[in-house]
C-alpha cells in the first residue's frame, strides 16, 4: 500500500505519466468533436447521464483545465458537463402538429441548433400568456439557428383530443412544432411539475436555462441570444442580433384570487355545498358571498374534473382581478349563457368571447373563455346563468 501511495505521488513516475496522457487525448478529443461521436456510438445509459469526460475526470483529484480549455470565450463540454444537465428526448409523442406530419426528435438537433422546449397547456391562461413572446422569438431568432417545440401536456380531459389541440394552436397563431405529451412521459423525463415551463437546451445539448411561469422574459431572451451566439461561432453562421423582444404586459401582482376549480379533485373553495364530494347536489346561492369563494346554484353534478349543470344553473364568485376567464366544454350541444357583473349586464366590461349588448356568450367548444375585461383591478361579483343546454366547467381563472 505504501509503495503504491509513492507511485501515484511522485510527479515523474509511470503512473503520473500516463494520467497525463489520458488528459491530453481527452483535450484532443474535445477540441475535434470525437467526445461526441464515441457518446453516441456507445448504448444508451453506458455512461449514464453524465458524458465520458466526467466519467475520466471523477477519477482524478485535480483537472488539467489548461489542456482542455477551448480558445473560445464558451464554456467547454466538460465545464457544461459539471455544471448542467443534458436535456432527456421527447418520449413516445401522441402527435405531432405543425411538423407536415413527421416526427421529430431533440436529438436531430444537437449540434446544429438552438432548442427552446415550452411545456404548455392550451387553455391554460398562464401559458396563454407567455405564447406573445414565443411567437416573436421564433419568427426573430429561426433563420439564426433557433428551434421551439411546444410540448403540449394536457391537464383536462378534453385536451388530451388533437384536433382540440389543433384548433387551439390556429388560433393562438402558433408556427413552431408543438408535440402531444398525453402520457405525460416527456414531462416526467424532465421532471417537470409547472405550466408554462421554458428549457433552453444548446449546441451540445445542454439544458443551460429554465424558467418556470410567467415573467422574466428578457433573462430567457438574452440566453437565447447567448446560446445562438455559441452556435454562430460554431458553425460560422451570422452573429446574432442583440436587442430583445419589447411586449406590454399586465402586472400579475394585481390578481388577488385564486384559480378555483370545480371538480371534487381540487374544489377547496367551493363555498355551499360539500367538496370532495362526487354526484348530484342542490345548491342555493347566498346572498353576501365571501371573497374568492365558488358557489353554485341549482342542480350540479360534481365529476372529479369538473361540474355539469343544465339550464337554470349558475355560478357565483366575488373576485379582486382585471379579468374573469372560464375553463369550459359544451357537453353536448352549444350552451348560450348570461354573464352580469356587479348584478347588471357587463357592458363595456365585456370579455372577449361576450356581447357586450346582450351580455350573452356562446359555449361552443372545448377551451378558455374570456367572461370579463377591467382596464384596472378590483373587488367585484361575477354571475354566469346558464340559459340553454348543458355545460360542463372545469375552472375560474384570473388576469
Amino acid at each position: 500500500m505504501i509503495a503504491w501511495l509513492g507511485i501515484t505521488s511522485d510527479p515523474k513516475s509511470w503512473f503520473k505519466k500516463i494520467l497525463g496522457i489520458i488528459f491530453l487525448v481527452v483535450g484532443i478529443a474535445i477540441i475535434f468533436g470525437w467526445d461526441k461521436k464515441l457518446e453516441e456510438a456507445l448504448p444508451a445509459g453506458a455512461f449514464g447521464e453524465i458524458s465520458i469526460e466526467q466519467q475520466l475526470l471523477s477519477s482524478a483529484t485535480t483537472t488539467t483545465e489548461t489542456q482542455i480549455q477551448s480558445t473560445s470565450s464558451f464554456l467547454t463540454v466538460v465545464q457544461k458537463a459539471l455544471m448542467y444537465q443534458k436535456a432527456p428526448e421527447l418520449v413516445s409523442p401522441d402527435g405531432y402538429i405543425n411538423t407536415n406530419g413527421q416526427p421529430i426528435t431533440l436529438s436531430q438537433y444537437i449540434g446544429k441548433k438552438v432548442v427552446l422546449i415550452d411545456f404548455w397547456d392550451y387553455s391554460c391562461i398562464n401559458c396563454q400568456r407567455t405564447l406573445p413572446y414565443l411567437n416573436a422569438w421564433y419568427q426573430k431568432y429561426k433563420d439564426q439557428g433557433l428551434v421551439i417545440v411546444g410540448v403540449h401536456t394536457p391537464e383536462f380531459a378534453f385536451e388530451h383530443l388533437e384536433s382540440n389541440v389543433q384548433t387551439a394552436v390556429n388560433q393562438l397563431g402558433i408556427m413552431y412544432p408543438v408535440v402531444l405529451d398525453n402520457e405525460y412521459q416527456t414531462w416526467n423525463a424532465f421532471q417537470n411539475e409547472y405550466w408554462p415551463r421554458e428549457y433552453l437546451i444548446d449546441v451540445d445539448g445542454y439544458i443551460v436555462h429554465d424558467h418556470a411561469g410567467e415573467g422574466d422574459y428578457d433573462q430567457t431572451e438574452l440566453a437565447i441570444q447567448q446560446a445562438l451566439k455559441e452556435l454562430s461561432t460554431r458553425l460560422g453562421t451570422q452573429s446574432v442580433a442583440t436587442s430583445t423582444v419589447k411586449i406590454t404586459t399586465p402586472d400579475l401582482s394585481v390578481i388577488q384570487s385564486p384559480e378555483t376549480y370545480f371538480g371534487s379533485n381540487r374544489n377547496q373553495y367551493l363555498g355551499n355545498g360539500a367538496s370532495s364530494a362526487q354526484g348530484v347536489q342542490n345548491f342555493t346561492l347566498p346572498n353576501l358571498p365571501e371573497s374568492n369563494t365558488l358557489y353554485l346554484g341549482g342542480n350540479w353534478n360534481i365529476t372529479p374534473e369538473y361540474a355539469e349543470s343544465g339550464t337554470g344553473g349558475d355560478v357565483l364568485f366575488k373576485y379582486n382581478a382585471r379579468d374573469v376567464y372560464m375553463v369550459t366544454t359544451n357537453a353536448k350541444t352549444p350552451v348560450k349563457i348570461k354573464v352580469l357583473r356587479d348584478g347588471k349586464l357587463v357592458g363595456n366590461f365585456a370579455g372577449a368571447d361576450v356581447n357586450a349588448t346582450t351580455s350573452e356568450a356562446l359555449i361552443d367548444g372545448d377551451r378558455l373563455y374570456n367572461l370579463v375585461h377591467d382596464s384596472t383591478p378590483g373587488i367585484h361579483t361575477i354571475e354566469i346563468q346558464i340559459e340553454s343546454g348543458t355545460l360542463d366547467v372545469y375552472t375560474l381563472t384570473f388576469g
